[in-house]
């Protein structure tokens, strides 16, 4: 997809990926996931979206709760994964909603980054549209994970994670109001 990523491990089964256009790389023939190519050079870096684990991301999208693009393979030295990539890279539901994976190795990544001493605690998802975000994450089984907050009807979605660290608890990504 043309990009270069960091990761932080937040668990045996989490972590946080920082990802941007890659500008040595080729430019591929499609749109970049995450609106990669609607950022402009003094937008603020945000959190984007989440990608949520599953063990068959073909019966998960079968379930019809939402429209999350083509299933692709992709591959990174010795892992290899099928990853939902909705339409023109856009977000799904603003970033709420998010893009589904299934990995092919029998445990997770993750596992294989090195320990901080950092942890996801919490993901907040702000949206104007609470009961359509509900819904949806239900009917995927994923609301649980997740803490989901209005927005006014014009207001922008967005997500904050809660990480403790070493230095204690830490939020990234952009605080709306209730």
């Amino acid at each position: 997809m043309g990009t270069h990523n960091a990761l932080l491990r937040l668990g045996d089964s989490a972590y946080l990926e920082v990802i941007a256009p890659n500008p040595a790389a080729l430019q591929p023939n499609r749109p970049r996931w995450f609106e990669l190519d609607r950022a402009k050079p003094d937008d603020t870096p945000r959190l984007a979206t989440w990608v949520a684990r599953t063990d068959d991301v073909k019966a998960m999208t079968a379930i019809r709760c939402g429209q999350f693009g083509e299933i692709e393979p992709m591959s990174r030295g010795t892992l290899n994964w099928l990853v939902t990539i909705p339409s023109e890279g856009m977000l799904i539901a603003g970033g709420a909603i998010p893009m589904l994976i299934q990995w092919s190795a029998g445990h997770h990544p993750a596992a294989m980054l090195e320990d901080k001493g950092c942890a996801l605690t919490r993901l907040d998802l702000f949206h104007p549209e609470v009961d359509s975000i509900v819904d949806m994450l239900d009917c995927l089984g994923l609301r649980a994970d997740t803490r989901i907050r209005g927005l006014p009807t014009k207001g922008r979605p967005n997500l904050v994670a809660v990480i403790d660290t070493p230095r204690g608890p830490r939020s990234i990504g952009a605080q709306s109001e209730k």
